[in-house]
């Protein structure tokens, strides 16, 4: 039998401090992740690349252009109005509020933006009001399936069923609608679309507060949600944040408050805005807004020009001949409006030469169109400022100290969409 040998440990204290010393070595190096640009959590072709110390986040790099179409580049070889149904793609939740949006921004270079008539701008706020809450409640169902609600996807989804109703209704058209044409609309409002709307109002009311009973006092979802993704008023204006992501760090800046466009300043509605600026405030600003924008569609039924079923014929378009398509029995009795209907939808609006910024207050935050005219009915440039691809920036900031699991929890709470974000 072999002798055991006792086994004398010498300077015991040097190598401990030695081990402590060379802690990271043994550790290993740093893991590298890619999460996307196929995961479920990323709501779209964005992949960010993850730099791991164990469970914890210490780099993050989000990579975009996956989803690239070229949108502006297209705008430049089509007419202004030809290119309104790409618009329904950029944020494609809110299509009918990016029409709007790029609609303004033409009128705007065409200098009638404020000869609109008032019926048709009452039908544009209703519209921007739908589309917001419609994408604030797939974004907050999505926000919730992430984190394990699986409940409030179904309700939500339940509620925007209705929303594309009202679009279908209106344009013809569910999710594409291109229903805003430059100078007014594709067309008025069926009679019955007030009540519709009114019922929608109604009935949302019960289950947005359902969906409140079950997360914003659920434990899971505030110990979730709460103290992470932080930030601040000064990082938020550094990275140019705007919508709700910017509200929820303190800042009161609503372009429909402090820009107003259309027929906003004869309605009241707050601006709601955070505290902390954590992922459980901007919760909160998306579920206080979408009460706002109920207020809103309550005011604009009730006052709209005309009346629901526009017994008295409000135009919905600007009586200008060069911008809008004469009706359908002129030009079937007139040469000269047959001629003037083929040289508009052939040639396009001739926009003065200049350039132009409009900036619209989007569910996702600042929708921007620049464009610059050299004259005619093509724009030179048209360059579009997404929100969503503003909002990714801060991703860098927001992700380290985070856990792997937290990655979920702050891209559900910045809401972004990748179609306007690779516009």
């Amino acid at each position: 039998m072999a002798q055991v040998q006792d086994i004398e440990i010498r300077d015991s204290a040097g190598r401990v401090a030695k081990a402590v010393d060379d802690l990271p070595d043994i550790q290993g190096d740093r893991m590298v992740l890619n999460m996307g640009p196929s995961h479920p959590a990323t709501h779209g072709v964005l992949r960010i690349v993850l730099e791991l110390d164990g469970e914890t986040i210490t780099k993050a790099d989000p990579d975009v252009g996956y989803l690239h179409r070229g949108d502006e580049k297209i705008a430049e070889n089509m007419t202004y109005t030809q290119f309104i149904p790409y618009t329904d793609r950029l944020d494609y939740l809110s299509p009918l509020a990016n029409n709007v949006a790029y609609a303004l921004a033409v009128e705007k270079a065409l200098g009638i933006h404020d000869k609109l008539p008032p019926r048709c701008q009452y039908i544009r706020v209703m519209c921007c009001e739908l589309a917001r809450i419609s994408s604030h409640l797939l974004g907050l169902g999505a926000f919730a399936m992430d984190v394990g609600a699986v409940t409030v996807f179904l309700l939500v989804f339940t509620e925007r069923e209705k929303i594309y109703n009202l679009a279908e209704a209106a344009s013809g058209a569910r999710l594409t609608t291109t229903y805003t044409r430059i100078g007014g609309l594709m067309r008025d409002i069926p009679p019955t679309w007030c009540d519709q709307v009114r019922q929608f109002i109604k009935e949302f009311t019960v289950a947005l507060a359902e969906v409140e009973v079950l997360l914003t006092r659920n434990r899971i979802w505030v110990d979730r949600l709460r103290d992470l993704g932080h930030i601040s008023k000064e990082m938020a204006i550094d990275y140019a944040l705007s919508g709700p992501n910017l509200r929820g760090s303190g800042i009161e800046w609503d372009l429909r408050k402090k820009q107003p466009y259309l027929c906003y300043k004869d309605l009241e509605f707050d601006i709601p805005v955070g505290s902390v600026g954590d992922c459980y405030d901007r919760y909160l600003v998306r579920m206080e807004e979408m009460r706002q924008s109920m207020r809103i569609l309550e005011q604009c039924v009730n006052k709209i020009p005309g009346g629901a079923a526009n017994e008295i014929k409000e135009p919905v378009n600007i009586a200008d001949g060069k911008v809008t398509l004469p009706s359908k029995e002129k030009v079937l009795s007139s040469m000269e409006e047959l001629i003037h209907q083929f040289m508009i939808v052939t040639e396009g609006v001739n926009v003065p030469p200049g350039e132009v910024y409009f900036g619209h207050e989007n569910p996702k935050g600042e929708l921007g169109f620049y464009i610059n005219s050299q004259g005619g009915g093509v724009p030179y440039r048209l360059k579009i400022r997404a929100p969503s691809f503003v909002n990714l920036s801060i991703l860098g900031e927001l992700m380290p100290g985070a856990m792997i699991s937290d990655v979920p929890v702050i891209l559900g709470s910045l809401d972004f969409v990748m179609g306007e974000s690779d516009r």
